[in-house]
């Protein structure tokens, strides 16, 4: 069983989910942070693809992270998870929120879409939603505050990318 609180290692989790090659898109604070706001986070959320063999593949990789529900009962994906809900579980990495549908979305196909595959060391490259789709999650459950950090990320994005006429020129077209 994990200790009461563990230390949140948030390469462990991903690397133990990459490991078993669980489809998933990293959401919530970690991925804001990974797109570059301040924030700090001490838990990981994440979509995962909703088909059988996907759940199998996340039942091993939550064994192995010893993951059980807040309240010390093991996972049952079954029983624990479904389409409206959201799970939390304490693992021996931290905590690891698995949302099958977040609020503004249709689930793991809609976000993945528009994710990101970002390095983040090791070789694990872990999908990450795409700023629009967080603003979009954040502004469905009504978190403006927040919203106003990826507004502000996109804004340095939009300034770092060079776009459209500019772009071609620097590539010499």
């Amino acid at each position: 069983m994990p200790p009461a609180t563990p230390t949140f290692d948030p390469f462990a989790i991903l690397q133990t989910l990459e490991e078993h090659r669980v489809l998933y898109v990293v959401i919530g604070t970690l991925a804001r942070v990974i797109h570059g706001t301040g924030e700090i986070t001490a838990g990981l959320d994440i979509v995962p693809a909703m088909r059988p063999p996907n759940l199998r593949q996340l039942r091993l990789a939550l064994g192995e992270l010893d993951a059980r529900c807040l309240n010390g009962a093991p996972v049952d994906l079954e029983r624990d998870l479904d389409a409206s809900s959201m799970l939390e579980l304490r693992t021996s990495a931290g905590t690891l929120k698995v949302v099958p549908i977040p609020a503004g979305t249709r689930g793991y196909t809609n976000l993945r879409r528009y994710a990101s595959s970002e390095p983040l060391g090791d070789g694990v490259r872990p999908y990450v939603a795409s700023l629009i789709d967080l603003g979009v999650m954040l502004w469905a459950v009504n978190r403006n505050d927040e919203v106003a950090l990826v507004h502000r990320v996109l804004d340095l994005e939009s300034r770092r990318r060079p776009k459209g006429r500019q772009q071609r020129q620097s590539r010499g077209a």
